[in-house]
């Protein structure tokens, strides 16, 4: 599973940082990006998902 963020999408809601610090980390305003490079580790397949479905801007996809 891979996953991107849409940088003119976000705008600092920071949901996905508190779902998954693990996946995203933001800036001072709460703009995301990630912290993975590449696949998801599998055991956070799951947060990836979550942080998808939580994003109000959708962001964030997953990609085929």
């Amino acid at each position: 599973m891979r996953i991107r963020i849409d940088p003119d999408r976000c705008q600092g809601h920071a949901r996905c940082f508190a779902i998954s610090p693990e996946l995203f980390e933001v800036d001072e305003y709460g703009y995301s990006s990630l912290r993975v490079e590449g696949d998801v580790p599998p055991q956070l397949e799951e947060k990836a998902r979550l942080a998808v479905a939580n994003c109000p801007e959708f962001a964030i996809e997953e990609l085929a």
